[in-house]
């Protein structure tokens, strides 16, 4: 628990100064688009571990 409110706590730190609206905004979706592939591409990873995937 207290890892994760370290992390809250470096997103909050990182954005909190941003200026313009539009740049807070879109880097906070970019932030959560990124997050969402890399869950992506770490759940077919481990699915094929998982399945015997051959990675010759």
């Amino acid at each position: 628990m207290k890892t994760l409110l370290l992390i809250k706590e470096i997103y909050y730190e990182g954005f909190k100064n941003l200026g313009s609206y539009i740049v807070k905004h879109s880097l906070k979706v970019l932030t959560w688009f990124t997050l969402g592939i890399f869950l992506v591409v770490l759940y077919g990873f481990l699915y094929r571990l998982l399945t015997g995937f051959a990675f010759v």
